[in-house]
């Protein structure tokens, strides 16, 4: 059945796209913040430890929204290690970087995902697709949050 919600075919399929990305940001960005969980070490061992647990399992819960939100749009959400390499502005790494490297690379994703939605959010909004614009609205106030509880642990 085609769909036909106010939102052309054409601003439906350039969101999902957005989305896509975001999507495959925000996977990344679990990732990188799951495996530092693990493997901190260090005198903020503890605090890093459940900080970082704090931000996964949020992340964890917005993959979901989103990838709902590009099916609601009737498009296919990307699936795949492979498809959200292709698409992340988040690159993937080896290692485990010292505690204090930990924060500003998780600084540098929480800020790469803000951008990937603030780019999106134009576009969401001159079409008035408000569901959008308002997931958009709610993970860049949840990252920059993010991203100032981090940052405050580099001073």
């Amino acid at each position: 059945m085609a769909i036909d919600i106010g939102i052309s075919a054409a601003h439906r399929e350039k969101i999902a796209k957005g989305l896509a990305h975001l999507l495959a940001d925000s996977y990344a960005l679990y990732l990188k913040t799951h495996g530092y969980h693990w493997n901190v070490t260090g005198p903020m061992f503890q605090t890093l430890h459940l900080l970082f647990e704090e931000q996964y399992n949020e992340l964890w819960q917005a993959l979901d929204s989103v990838a709902e939100r590009i099916r609601a749009l009737d498009h296919y959400a990307p699936a795949s290690y492979a498809e959200f390499m292709k698409l992340s502005s988040i690159k993937d790494e080896s290692g485990v970087p010292d505690a204090t490297s930990m924060i500003k690379k998780l600084v540098e994703g929480q800020e790469a995902v803000i951008r990937t939605a603030r780019e999106l959010f134009s576009l969401a909004e001159s079409v008035n697709d408000q569901p959008t614009a308002d997931l958009l609205t709610q993970r860049m106030q949840i990252h920059e949050k993010n991203a100032w509880m981090l940052r405050s642990l580099l001073a």
